[in-house]
């Protein structure tokens, strides 16, 4: 008798604490999907987590080191994770079913914020005399890795200026790749698409003379119209050593996204704590210091979470 009376409350506690993702009076434990333990995803996602964890009561979120975008889009459509950051262009892509996605379209997800830029840096070394987009038909590009969200940022981009990837010589390159390949001469540019400073960038500034190119406003319009998931940014003068201009470019944007299945109140009290301590979130991670209330919806092109959305509405950021 003893026994089942056992038995029988250990299947109760499991159902109290197992069951709802709502934050009515129970423990949650949510698991955030990030990115590689050396990447920005993972230490930002830490920092985040941090902040979340000791604002929201009852609330417990937990680091998932992943392989970033793509991995995390499927992770939260299958409820193997509550929330994650994802590239804003890979998050459409999976939506509508366009770029990799175009026989295993993602839809179960909803954002809740973008975050802060990732930047299309687009390097060249100097002696290549790359100044324009234009210049870059016929040179040996590297486009970034087969199937990133860099190698699309790239097709598009170079279209808009009537290149397609067969008018230059394409190189698949991770942005460490890039860099080596700039600094020995094996290639003439380089797209990196990231936060910036870009580590790899930063060190082939040291030693070689690079060349950022901009996009044109024109074309950035163009683009923009096509593909909504973009913003038009600068790189601020002397970012890297040797560009002391400010470069006018493109960016997609980091973004925080949640599982459906995640309860409204639960959601607009994320969203809300996240721009109320945004300063806290900043003396824990540079990159908080980008976050920024009125561009929180800015690059958003699938349908956001409607506890996210209740939160703009109430400060007047949407209708």
């Amino acid at each position: 008798m003893k026994k089942t009376i056992v038995f029988s409350l250990f299947m109760l506690s499991l159902v109290f604490f197992g069951c709802s993702k709502s934050n009515a009076g129970r423990q949650m434990n949510l698991i955030m999907a990030t990115g590689g333990t050396s990447g920005t995803y993972y230490s930002f996602g830490g920092a985040l987590a941090q902040v979340l964890s000791s604002s929201l009561e009852g609330v417990s979120i937990n680091v998932q080191s992943t392989g970033a975008s793509v991995a995390n889009l499927r992770l939260v459509s299958t409820n193997d994770a509550d929330l994650a950051i994802v590239q804003n262009d890979v998050m459409s892509y999976a939506y509508t079913g366009t770029e990799n996605f175009e026989k295993n379209s993602i839809t179960k997800f909803k954002p809740i914020a973008t975050l802060y830029p990732e930047v299309c840096q687009i390097v060249a070394s100097a002696s290549s005399g790359i100044k324009t987009v234009y210049d870059m038909k016929g040179k040996r590009i590297s486009v970034g890795d087969i199937g990133s969200g860099t190698e699309a940022n790239a097709r598009q981009i170079l279209s808009e200026y009537g290149i397609e990837f067969s008018d230059i010589t394409v190189q698949n390159l991770g942005f460490g790749d890039s860099a080596t390949a700039l600094k020995d001469g094996k290639i003439d540019a380089a797209f990196v698409t990231a936060g910036i400073p870009t580590t790899a960038v930063m060190e082939l500034a040291t030693t070689n003379d690079i060349v950022l190119v901009p996009v044109d406003p024109d074309q950035a319009s163009n683009i923009i119209a096509k593909y909504p998931f973009y913003v038009y940014v600068d790189i601020p003068a002397d970012t890297y050593r040797g560009v002391p201009e400010t470069i006018h470019t493109l960016a997609v944007k980091a973004t925080l996204i949640a599982s459906p299945s995640l309860d409204d109140k639960l959601v607009y009290s994320i969203t809300k704590t996240l721009f109320d301590r945004q300063n806290d979130l900043a003396v824990s991670h540079a990159k908080g210091k980008e976050i920024n209330v009125e561009n929180a919806v800015q690059g958003i092109s699938v349908p956001m979470h409607s506890g996210a959305e209740k939160y703009y509405r109430e400060i007047g950021l949407v209708e």
